[in-house]
């Protein structure tokens, strides 16, 4: 079966799915968002059932099709586009659905009609999209913070320890996605990792791990986290021994955390120059 916006294999039989949103593009910091998605794609078998129409969305002359050449031979284009994902929940739970593309370019309201008449049509009823953001924050930090579509689930958020989000400003495509949602009677939130902005071009295993272990127990999923836990530990000795070695990464991380001490993290004085740690560890 296939529309115009997207092609689906089949619809998967899916018990009372809710679906997990990650995006490339503005909103993924530190590569939270669709590295997320790739892991909950890998730890829990997900099965590819549809693709996004990459030339309705996309201008390809700012996501750029990969091209792979081998010794003078054209074997493939990938153009810009997303892919949706089933997964069979083996315990009691509910199933769940996965998207991970990258934000479009063009036609947002196309795109998530296009959506969200698919979780109409496979009986979705909720729905989660993942960013990251940088922010005046540690590398040891774990901050999520969060917006909801409803009253009742802005209470659940609070009650497990997600801060709520003020902003007026540029948004990413999350926000629309949310509030086009809300119209036809889906339930949302929106969870977004706050990164550090000294550590631009690294993805922070950390946050993916507490992020994954929160929506296992908001989504009543089992997910093993295990390998994300033990990648951040051994890169975040690296990355304390670049800060070690580096005078001005010191200087940063010694006005962050004094402003986290104080309670102050806007106030925290931002360094002009961004220190992109992996061209430190590279060299490691």
């Amino acid at each position: 079966m296939s529309n115009e916006s997207i092609q689906i294999d089949h619809i998967p039989d899916l018990r009372d799915p809710f679906l997990i949103v990650g995006f490339d593009g503005w909103g993924n910091a530190l590569d939270i968002s669709r590295g997320m998605v790739d892991y909950l794609v890998k730890k829990l078998d997900a099965q590819p059932f549809g693709k996004i129409n990459p030339d309705l969305f996309y201008r390809f002359d700012e996501n750029r099709p990969i091209v792979d050449i081998r010794e003078g031979l054209l074997m493939g284009v990938e153009p810009p586009g997303g892919t949706l994902y089933a997964v069979h929940n083996k315990s009691e739970g509910r199933d769940i659905i996965l998207l991970k593309a990258i934000e479009p370019n063009l036609r947002w309201f196309h795109f998530i009609d296009a959506i969200l008449n698919l979780c109409h049509g496979a009986g979705v009823r909720s729905i989660i999209s993942l960013g990251g953001m940088y922010d005046n924050v540690l590398h040891t930090d774990t901050v999520i913070s969060g917006l909801a579509s409803s009253e009742e689930l802005r209470s659940r958020l609070i009650e497990k320890k997600v801060g709520v989000i003020d902003y007026k400003g540029p948004g990413a495509i999350h926000s629309t996605l949310m509030q086009e949602a809300r119209k036809r009677g889906f339930e949302c939130i929106s969870l977004w990792c706050h990164c550090p902005y000294y550590l631009q071009g690294t993805t922070h295993f950390g946050l993916l791990s507490h992020l994954g272990s929160f929506l296992a127990s908001w989504g009543g999923f089992d997910l093993d986290t295990e390998e994300l836990e033990t990648t951040w530990k051994e890169l975040s000795k690296q990355i304390q021994g670049v800060i070690d070695d580096n005078p001005e990464l010191q200087n940063m991380v010694n006005d962050l955390r004094k402003a986290k001490f104080k309670g102050s993290w806007d106030n925290a004085r931002k360094h002009d120059k961004v220190i992109h740690l992996e061209d430190f560890l590279k060299s490691r």
